[in-house]
C-alpha cells in the first residue's frame, strides 16, 4: 500500500508505485480524499517543478491544508482495512504479509497501519512523516509499538517534523518488542526531499531510502516471481 502525501494522488505517486511494481509487488495507491470529492492541487515554479509547501503563498497553503485537516487517522485505517480485505480475496494479489510506504501525511499513516494490523503488515517505510509523536495513546509512535516486522524512517535534517526530540523519542520507543525500527537522517535534506517532482528533491537521500526499503521488503515480504 502506497500512502499519498498531503498533496493527494497524482502521476508522481503513480510513478513511484510503478517503480515498486517492477521488482515484483502488487501496489495499491488509495485516494484518501475521496470522501471530500475530487481533490487535486498542483502548484509549480518557473522550472515546472512542484512547489514545496513553504514556497507557497498563504492562501495556497490554506487550500492545501483543507482536505488534510478533514482526514483523520481513523478514516485512513478504515480504508486500509478495506484494502486488506480486498487483497485477502486472492487474485490478482498473492497471499502473505503486506508492506506500506508513505510520505508526509502518508508517513504517519504507515506508523498507524503497522500497529493497527500487526498480523498483516510486516514492513513499513515512512519518509518525512508528519506528527509522528504527540500526546496521548493515539500517537502514531505508540500505535506502531504494537507492530511486528520492520519499520524504516527517512528523516530530513532540516525538517521541523523530524526534530532531534522526535527522532530520539522514536528511537527509544522500539528498543523492546517484536518491531525492528531503523532510520536514516539525511544531512542537508528538507521536508519533501523524497518526492522526485519536488523543488527540493534530494536524489541521493531518496536513493538511499529505496535501498533500505527494498532490502527490508526482501526480508519481510519477498516477491514471488512466476507464482
Amino acid at each position: 500500500i502506497l500512502y499519498m502525501d498531503m498533496w493527494g494522488v497524482r502521476e508522481e505517486i503513480y510513478d513511484m508505485a510503478r517503480r515498486i511494481s517492477t521488482v515484483g509487488y502488487y501496489v495499491i495507491v488509495p485516494d484518501l480524499y475521496y470522501r471530500f470529492g475530487k481533490y487535486r492541487n498542483s502548484f509549480r515554479d518557473a522550472s515546472g517543478r512542484m512547489m514545496s509547501f513553504a514556497a507557497l503563498p498563504a492562501d495556497a497553503q490554506e487550500k492545501q491544508l483543507s482536505a488534510m485537516r478533514r482526514l483523520t487517522d481513523t478514516m485512513a485505517m478504515e480504508d486500509t482495512r478495506t484494502l486488506i480485505e480486498f487483497m485477502d480475496r486472492g487474485e490478482p494479489v498473492l497471499p502473505g504479509p503486506v508492506g506500506t510506504i508513505g510520505y508526509c501525511l502518508g508517513g504517519r499513516l504507515v506508523f498507524c497501519a503497522q500497529g493497527t494490523f500487526p498480523e498483516r503488515i510486516r514492513a513499513g517505510a515512512s519518509m518525512h512523516g508528519v506528527n509522528l509523536v504527540r500526546e496521548g495513546d493515539d500517537s502514531p509512535h505508540r500505535i506502531a509499538m504494537k507492530g511486528r516486522g520492520e519499520l524504516y524512517c527517512g528523516h530530513a535534517e532540516k525538517d521541523k517534523f523530524s526534530s532531534p526530540e522526535v527522532i530520539e523519542a522514536l528511537d527509544e520507543s522500539y528498543t523492546k518488542g517484536p518491531l525492528r525500527y531503523f532510520y536514516e537522517l539525511h544531512k542537508g535534506a528538507d521536508h519533501g526531499y523524497a518526492l522526485p517532482d519536488r523543488d527540493i528533491f534530494d536524489k541521493q537521500a531518496a536513493n538511499r531510502d529505496w535501498e533500505s526499503i527494498f532490502a527490508m521488503f526482501h526480508r519481510q515480504i519477498p516477491p514471488h516471481f512466476g507464482a
